[in-house]
């Protein structure tokens, strides 16, 4: 029984928002990234709130790429309490760090992806108007 207009949801619900496997939800709770996820009478897991707001968090953080390591030492600082808040913050900038790292390096190749396309028919580029262009340093002659 949950308590009046609190949340319950089943691995399918929370699966299907998140667009996770159940397999993926399972290995987190078991790998200690979500907490402890209550199990109804049946014994299926039951999703409060809190599990569901866990789940969001740990995919957000997957999606910017941190990795499964950095993310279970990050839950094992959380739960160690305040005095690991600056730990904390700091596996959160290198994260943010290595992903505008990522995104200047996917930037790059957009800019030479699209410098390609448009002297597509000019057949042979050199070499170093293509490094410009990825360099994002070209400048067009219009």
């Amino acid at each position: 029984e949950t308590v009046e207009g609190a949340i319950s949801v089943t691995i399918d619900e929370v699966s299907k928002k998140f667009n996770l496997t159940k397999d993926t939800l399972r290995y987190w709770e078991r790998i200690g990234l979500l907490p402890e996820i209550q199990r109804n009478q049946s014994g299926y897991r039951d999703y409060d709130e809190h599990a569901v707001n866990w789940v969001y968090y740990i995919m957000v953080l997957r999606k910017a790429g941190m990795s499964i390591e950095s993310l279970s030492e990050f839950v094992k600082l959380l739960r160690e309490g305040d005095q690991t808040i600056a730990a904390r913050k700091s596996l959160f900038i290198e994260q943010r760090d290595a992903l505008i790292e990522r995104r200047d390096n996917i930037n790059k190749t957009l800019r030479y992806l699209d410098y390609k396309i448009d002297h597509f028919e000019d057949h042979m580029l050199g070499y170093e108007n293509e490094k410009l262009a990825y360099e994002g340093k070209l400048t067009e002659e219009k």
